[in-house]
Parts: C-alpha cells; sequence; structure tokens
C-alpha cells in the first residue's frame, strides 16, 4: 500500500466518522422529540378557558394598600407578546424536528396545527383583550371577548389538544418517557 492509498483511507475514516455523528446530531432522543412536540404545549393548555382571561386581567390589578403593585399600563399587553414570542418559537422548534416514522410525523403535525390554531388568536383576539384589560376597560365587553374566543375556537382547539396529548401519553409509554400527566 503506497502513501496516498493510506491517506485516502485515513481521510474516509474521518469523514465517516463525523458523517456518523452528523447524522446522530441530526436525529433527536425520544425524550427530546417528546418535549418539544408535546410537553412544550403546556404553555397553551389553558387557551380559551376563563383562567387565562383571569390570569390576562389579574395582570392589571392594583392594591392600594400595596405601592409596589402600581401598574404602568401595559402588563397585560407586555404578558401576551411574550407568550406570542414564546409560542412562535416553539412552532419554529417543532418544524425543525426530524422524525423517524408515521408516529412521530403524526404528533409532529398534531402539534403544528395546535401552534398554527393558537398563535393568530393569541395576536389577535387575546392581543385585544389585552388591551382593553390594560385601558381598565368594561366587564361586558371583556366577556363577550372572551365567550367569542371560546365559541369559535374552544371545541377545535380541546379536540386537537385531546389527540396531540392521546398520542403524546402511548408515544411516552412506548418510549419509556417518565411524565406526571397531572393526575
Amino acid at each position: 500500500m503506497n502513501k496516498f492509498q493510506a491517506l485516502s483511507r485515513k481521510t474516509f475514516s474521518y469523514f465517516l466518522i463525523l458523517a456518523v455523528l452528523f447524522f446522530s446530531a441530526c436525529s433527536e432522543t425520544p425524550e427530546r422529540f417528546f418535549d418539544i412536540a408535546i410537553l412544550n404545549t403546556n404553555m397553551i393548555n389553558d387557551f380559551a378557558s376563563p383562567d387565562l382571561a383571569r390570569h390576562i386581567n389579574d395582570e392589571t390589578k392594583e392594591f392600594p394598600d400595596i405601592p409596589s403593585s402600581k401598574k404602568k399600563g401595559n402588563e397585560a399587553v407586555t404578558n401576551i407578546t411574550n407568550k406570542i414570542l414564546y409560542l412562535e418559537q416553539s412552532l419554529d422548534k417543532v418544524k425543525k424536528l426530524s422524525v423517524s416514522g408515521d408516529e412521530e410525523q403524526e404528533i409532529k403535525a398534531l402539534s403544528t396545527s395546535l401552534y398554527e390554531l393558537v398563535i393568530p388568536v393569541y395576536k389577535n383576539e387575546y392581543m385585544a383583550y389585552a388591551k382593553l384589560c390594560d385601558a381598565k376597560g368594561s366587564q361586558s365587553a371583556k366577556e363577550v371577548l372572551i365567550k367569542d374566543i371560546d365559541q369559535k375556537y374552544g371545541m377545535r382547539f380541546e379536540q386537537n389538544y385531546n389527540r396531540l396529548m392521546e398520542k403524546g401519553k402511548a408515544y411516552a409509554q412506548e418510549h419509556g418517557i417518565q411524565v406526571n400527566w397531572g393526575q
């Protein structure tokens, strides 16, 4: 064997090692896939619920006895803006997931559709609600917005979220991922 053949084999070996490392780094572990596609949706599990509306409105509450509770007047909008940013980052992470098999492809599609359902509602309806809360708008106007969100999106969200959780439970069990499902 001459020097060129030895060098070629060595170069090929390095290339092969780098390729294996690259491709193993590109596929997520089941735990990482689960965290990104399923677990991160916990941030939206209160979507179209009175709890979320109450939380947004509570951002604007001041207490006369507590000077530190004095508000600037943009707390609810800031809260929604931050949530939108987080949800957009989460959606981006879901879209970038590599999948291995039909099960992961279905979970990825369900997770993606869930984010694509709620993000525009946060940008529009929940942002309008937050602005109303920050402006100390009327309770009846707030209730109309929240009722509208629930009627338009609540059932579809709940169905999609429940389907994702069913698939997530099966996926976690199949891959031995320990999850506390709040039971």
